[in-house]
């Protein structure tokens, strides 16, 4: 079985990517995240799936789109919503590489995290299923999330603080204090 797996990072890619080479799945990744800010975070997870890649020879194509613009232009006034133009725009991207070469499967890396809404990246592969006719392959990996960010550790690689884009940033560093407020 061929299967595109897109990948969000080193951390998340290392369980499911372990597991399936390890059934005898033919796993090719694919980096799509146009999702990631600021830039100096999109580099540094670019960089630590680069350094992953050369570890273990993995076979990656990059899609290397710094996606700023058209994400903000996509989620601004409805960020409540932004995790499901996210999940939805990078397994849609996803699909149709995967129907354009051949491969059995897609699946994402986002399934091996305990933070990301498990239930709406399974609805976002269905419909993509559907609409590239191509099977989504749905695996629950989160029970190696510990392990590979464990791995990570041992690799040296690049462990990001929190989820990708700009909002995730702002709720991880800015919780409990009111929007706009600075330090004086």
């Amino acid at each position: 079985m061929k299967i595109l797996t897109h990948i969000c990072c080193s951390n998340c890619a290392i369980y499911p990517v372990q597991t399936l080479l390890g059934r005898g799945v033919q796993v090719r990744g694919l980096w799509f995240n146009p999702n990631i800010h600021p830039y100096t975070e999109y580099k540094s997870r670019l960089d630590s799936v680069v350094r992953l890649q050369e570890l273990w020879d993995l076979d990656i194509e990059y899609i290397d789109d710094y996606g700023l613009t058209g994400f903000l232009r996509n989620v601004v006034g409805n960020e409540e919503k932004r995790c499901r133009y996210c999940y939805f725009s990078r397994l849609e991207q996803t699909a149709a590489k995967a129907a354009e070469s051949g491969a059995d499967a897609f699946t994402t890396t986002l399934l091996v995290s305990p933070y990301q809404d498990f239930d709406m990246i399974r609805e976002a592969g269905e419909l993509m299923q559907e609409k590239y006719s191509v099977e989504f392959y749905f695996e629950d990996f989160r029970k190696g999330f510990s392990e590979g960010r464990r791995i990570s550790k041992e690799l040296d690689l690049y462990r990001q603080k929190y989820c990708g884009c700009i909002y995730s940033e702002m709720d991880r560093y800015c919780s409990g204090k009111p929007e706009g407020r600075t330090k004086k």
